[in-house]
């Protein structure tokens, strides 16, 4: 079978696909006439990806499509929908829900040291800092990014508008994250699992705790 893991609950639906040697696409099917240019210089694994991606849409929602904004977040047609998608091979995962829904990927490597300081808030430095740091900063990584994705601005950086609260590697099923700047403050609740050597981020508008905003900044 091609799903991996289900991560479905109550608010969204989540669909996780390990990719398999003996897996086949009907690309014609699958892929969208407005992205053929985008895909068709793709490399056999990223293009396996993205028709992970499509197989799981049709599966569900058959008469919908995955399109492009032009910042490049992939949105659904018809726009009913609320959509996050990851990959990383061998893996792709797939959210869509009625209420804003971030998801994503990332494999446990070291190299992730070399980039922290780009994406790491000065208040997560001290409790990462540790025989654990490659891990504590994927998991930082993939909650902010899947927060992004919920709540995305391109004028906001990971490590000045992003924060993620001290966490247990062995408890990673509630972990509270901000998006944040002078005026303002949304706070949320992720949701982290391991597969093989990856990590797995989900964050769902319903896991909001709060919001607030200053009064003259309503419009």
């Amino acid at each position: 079978m091609p799903f991996f893991k289900d991560f479905t609950d109550e608010n969204a639906t989540i669909l996780f696909w390990k990719y398999d040697e003996y897996d086949t696409f009907d690309e014609d099917a699958l892929i969208e006439p407005e992205n053929l240019e985008k895909v068709k210089h793709y490399h056999p694994k990223k293009l396996a990806e993205y028709l992970m991606i499509r197989r799981m849409l049709k599966m569900q929602l058959p008469e919908h499509k995955i399109l492009y904004k032009t910042i490049g977040q992939p949105y659904l047609f018809p726009k009913d929908y609320f959509i996050s998608i990851t990959h990383s091979f061998p893996f792709a995962s797939l959210a869509f829900s009625k209420k804003r829904v971030g998801i994503d990927l990332e494999r446990v490597m070291p190299k992730i040291l070399k980039v922290k300081h780009k994406f790491l808030h000065h208040n997560e430095i001290a409790w990462t800092e540790n025989e654990d740091e490659v891990k504590f900063l994927t998991v930082i990584w993939v909650i902010k990014e899947a927060l992004y994705k919920l709540h995305p601005s391109k004028y906001w950086s990971l490590k000045n508008h992003y924060e993620v609260e001290k966490f247990d590697l062995n408890d990673l099923s509630n972990i509270k994250c901000r998006v944040f700047d002078e005026d303002f403050e949304d706070e949320y609740v992720a949701r982290v699992t391991m597969i093989e050597d990856f990590y797995f981020s989900i964050i769902e508008e319903d896991h909001k705790i709060n919001y607030k905003i200053q009064p003259e900044n309503i419009f």
